[in-house]
């Protein structure tokens, strides 16, 4: 028995808390990223141009789907290729105009077929050709002809991989390891949620918000210009009830609708 804790947390030095969502372990990690990015956005009108995640939200649907709607998916894209003996898709070319794969041979893959439900197109060379081939095994164990699947969003998953190793891309993973992860272990040893008090899932979710409102009364207690900083347990005591909104609105301008989101999780019990 346990749960993952999703937090959407704004990109500026403030980390404002955007989103938290509590879901059972056994629900996949990334399988609420979407529906959290939308309603972060939808909730705080947010012009977000960047998105910034570990590996386990580098799936291509997510990828995809975020590129669709012109924001960055700053994330790690799981590489296949070095698990496999045999010749990854980079060492053919794809010919654009022809709508084919050329091997390192020169020889041509086909379009075989489409799979609208997986989202993918296969090419297959011809099999007498690859029976023939001097490469054959370093490239493929079967008797029929190598075959090469491509994503229907391919150019997007390309756009993507591109993003590796730029500046911009190395400095967003920078600044989620840095500045998100420690907001888990405070959440565990300061604010108790290493194990919920309670019980079933909409209750644990209250209390991971009420634990994510404290930490975002902490942050504002750090960026306000009201006097000098204090521990949040003695200055909560002396503020207002205070509200996410009414946090945002407290900080420096240049801290707000910031345009980069930082996607994490971690498990409790």
């Amino acid at each position: 028995m346990g749960y993952h804790a999703h937090y959407v947390v704004d990109g500026g030095k403030a980390r404002v808390i955007l989103n938290v969502l509590v879901t059972p372990a056994d629900v996949t990690e990334n399988q609420p990223m979407l529906d959290l990015l939308w309603r972060t956005i939808f909730r705080w009108q947010a012009r977000v141009r960047r998105v910034t995640g570990d590996a386990k939200y580098g799936t291509k649907e997510i990828v995809a789907t975020v590129e669709k709607a012109s924001i960055r998916a700053y994330v790690s894209m799981a590489d296949f290729e070095g698990r496999s003996p045999y010749y990854g898709t980079s060492r053919f070319v794809y010919d654009a105009e022809r709508d084919l794969y050329r091997c390192p041979k020169g020889e041509s893959l086909r379009l075989y077929t489409h799979s609208y439900t997986e989202r993918l197109i296969r090419y297959r060379a011809k099999a007498e050709t690859c029976n023939a081939c001097p490469l054959k095994p370093e490239c493929t164990p079967g008797a029929s002809g190598r075959v090469l699947m491509r994503s229907f969003d391919e150019e997007l998953l390309a756009k993507v991989r591109a993003y590796r190793g730029t500046t911009p891309y190395e400095k967003s993973l920078r600044k989620r390891k840095v500045w998100v992860e420690p907001m888990f272990g405070e959440a565990k040893e300061w604010h108790g949620m290493r194990r919920f008090r309670l019980r079933t899932l909409w209750r644990v979710n209250a209390e991971a918000m009420v634990i994510a409102a404290g930490q975002n009364i902490k942050r504002l207690l750090t960026f306000s210009a009201r006097g000098p900083r204090k521990l949040a347990q003695a200055a909560a005591l002396r503020l207002p009830a205070l509200t996410l909104s009414s946090l945002v609105g407290h900080l420096p301008s240049s801290h707000r609708r910031r345009s980069t989101l930082l996607l994490a999780r971690f498990s409790t019990r």
